[in-house]
């Protein structure tokens, strides 16, 4: 089984952007991206658990949802709400704390079939201390989790 590589993109300061292309439709990428519910099935970070996912199945502007966590071996739940949103493309979510995530997706057709460029990009930009992300090595945490999603998530659809 053949992976694409993860990249790293310059999305501008206080942002983490990786990037990797999957050998998939968007649609069916976005069809987990935009599901809460199913986001266990793309953590590389080890931290989303697969309880206590609460709201819709498929995410608008204004949604709010709530994923159980698990970092250090203690458990906790945290409620995000939908920022951005456009069918097919483009998914972000705020966490309580102001940082954001946000997945974009381009579909273009390679050689042999449809190709997916997905980017994930963790955003402290707007964090209401962002300088408690990085004393706390959390930007570079979240990179090596993006990376490991990402990675898992050609690797499922090989």
């Amino acid at each position: 089984m053949t992976t694409s590589a993860v990249t790293t993109v310059d999305a501008g300061p206080r942002r983490v952007a990786r990037r990797i292309q999957v050998k998939a439709p968007a649609a069916e990428i976005f069809a987990i991206v935009a599901d809460p519910h199913r986001h266990p099935e793309l953590d590389g970070s080890g931290t989303v658990r697969d309880v206590d996912v609460k709201g819709p199945h498929h995410l608008a502007v204004g949604d709010k949802f709530t994923v159980g966590m698990k970092q250090y071996g203690v458990p906790y739940k945290i409620v995000s709400t939908v920022t951005e949103f456009d069918e097919g493309r483009v998914v972000g979510w705020q966490h309580p704390l102001g940082h954001k995530w946000r997945w974009e997706l381009a579909e273009t057709t390679q050689g042999d079939g449809l190709v997916t460029e997905v980017t994930e990009t963790f955003d402290y930009s707007t964090a209401k201390v962002p300088l408690m992300i990085t004393a706390f090595g959390y930007d570079k945490k979240n990179a090596e989790g993006i990376t490991a999603t990402l990675k898992r998530l050609a690797e499922r659809f090989g």
